[in-house]
């Protein structure tokens, strides 16, 4: 066992006394584009159930939000693991394993098999979407993650243009004009910075979905701040990693609208808007990991994501100028 895992086991039968002498399997679980360390501690020769262990760092200012958004989201009646432990000091939380299961691992089966997963995910998200900005506290909204406005969402299309733009397809535009495709992202910000808010999850996605039995579980949810509900649902819709199609789109949508008794149309005309702005920050995500920090898997991810936007631009004449963006 490495020096570091040794290290970790040893902080973890501090935690929990009953393990020590125990023979312990530790697995690096990897995943993702986060800074975070993930563990899955067994004891394959005892009764004792397996733990995940998160070791995080402080270079992102969400990593520390973990904890609170748990508890936070865990009172709303949302399926997320149980905290065993937790050592602020040392950067540590001991939390339940949910399995290796999650919703991406379907992206290959039939719509019939995948469809109910949906709706239960759906369903975890209507309980955080239905806390509105009226109901936080100052303190509650101390805990969470500044929250989505003009200048937000400002930062992600300036992101997306840095990264994706002007980083990965190489493209500037010295002597063009560009005023139609500067107005519609002005226009797009302000209009999702006028709406009213309500508790969003951030990063809600197939890999952020675990799967146990028919129940879907949330995790990387730190992220947690006031924003739209349609960018939760453009997060899983428009998801880049599987393949839905419009109408099984369409479907959920209406399913959404109905478990929460919103306007169908309404919400599908806000959630192309917010899907555009959710798909240009996963381009400049995906370009900036690829090209910047080494983690190259994300770049096959582009594509797909290109291709959802390119669609979501052809549905609202608003959004049409930004897809000259993308060629």
């Amino acid at each position: 066992m490495p020096p570091e895992q040794e290290a970790l086991m040893i902080l973890t039968c501090q935690r929990f006394p009953r393990l020590a002498g125990l023979p312990c399997a530790v697995d690096a679980i990897v995943k993702g584009g986060s800074d975070r360390h993930f563990y899955r501690l067994s004891w394959p020769d005892s009764s004792e159930p397996s733990m995940i262990l998160m070791v995080y760092t402080l270079n992102r200012r969400d990593n520390p939000k973990f904890v609170p958004a748990t508890h936070r989201l865990a009172a709303l009646g949302v399926r997320v693991p149980t905290i065993h432990a937790f050592d602020e000091d040392r950067l540590c939380v001991w939390l339940q394993d949910l399995g290796k299961q999650d919703l991406h691992s379907l992206h290959q089966e039939p719509w019939d098999v995948r469809r109910p997963y949906y709706q239960a995910v759906l369903r975890e998200a209507a309980k955080i979407h239905t806390v509105t900005e009226t109901l936080l506290s100052a303190a509650d909204l101390a805990e969470l993650e500044p929250p989505f406005d003009e200048a937000l969402y400002q930062w992600e299309q300036d992101y997306f243009l840095d990264h994706y733009v002007r980083g990965h397809l190489g493209r500037d535009f010295p002597g063009t004009d560009t005023t139609s495709i500067e107005n519609a992202l002005r226009d797009l910000r302000r209009t999702l910075g006028k709406m009213p808010r309500c508790l969003v999850h951030r990063d809600f996605q197939s890999q952020n979905v675990m799967l146990r039995g028919s129940e879907t579980w949330l995790v990387d949810y730190q992220g947690l701040r006031l924003g739209l509900a349609e960018y939760d649902l453009a997060s899983m819709l428009m998801d880049p990693y599987v393949t839905i199609s419009r109408s099984e789109r369409n479907e959920l949508l209406t399913f959404y609208a109905a478990e929460r008794k919103l306007d169908a149309k309404k919400l599908q005309d806000t959630f192309y808007l917010c899907a555009a702005q959710r798909l240009m920050q996963a381009l400049g995500a995906y370009a900036n990991l690829s090209r910047n920090l080494g983690k190259k898997s994300f770049q096959q991810h582009i594509p797909a994501a290109v291709k959802n936007l390119q669609m979501v631009c052809s549905e609202s004449a608003a959004l049409a100028p930004l897809a000259e963006l993308l060629s």
